[in-house]
């Protein structure tokens, strides 16, 4: 009895200390405005450290001394790392800015003129670079309907249709 509870002990301590990688991108069709209003949540201490990796400058995002530089280099590893093509033509990730909530960074994208959805095809590799077991969730609504996939790296490529 001692070890099975000795076993459970010490799968439940390697449990607590391995942390997880994981990254949600929401896709939402606002047909009103015709069009997609993209949400990636990320760790803020992720981010931060891809960002110094790509960009080799030490980024505070929560104070962060030059807040322009830091709009300027998330929009450029989020557009380098997901591509989205919506009814096989390449879209354009417009971007909006971040918010901190908690210990993640929110970054808002919009895709303009988008008025149907046929298929949309993500090409990702976010934080892929920065650790081996990253997993990206993605949430696709379009129409009502929502869709959901999870990325495991390296798996790049999720297609939606609707």
């Amino acid at each position: 009895m001692v070890a099975v509870l000795y076993k459970w002990m010490l799968i439940t301590y390697f449990a607590a200390m391995h942390p997880f990688y994981v990254s949600v991108i929401d896709l939402h069709h606002n047909a009103k405005e015709k069009m997609v209003e993209v949400s990636i949540r990320i760790f803020t201490d992720d981010l931060e450290q891809i960002l110094k990796i790509h960009f080799n400058k030490n980024v505070d995002l929560t104070h962060p001394v030059n807040k322009a530089e830091a709009d300027d280099l998330i929009q450029q590893y989020i557009n380098n790392k997901i591509n989205i093509k919506i009814n096989q033509t390449k879209a354009h990730l417009k971007y909006i800015g971040y918010e901190i909530q908690k210990e993640s960074v929110w970054g808002y994208f919009e895709i303009d003129n988008i008025t149907s959805i046929q298929k949309i095809d993500i090409t990702s590799t976010l934080l892929y670079d920065y650790q081996p077991n990253q997993v990206n969730i993605y949430h696709v609504t379009y129409n009502g309907e929502d869709k959901s996939y999870k990325l495991d790296n390296p798996q790049s490529t999720v297609s939606f249709t609707f």
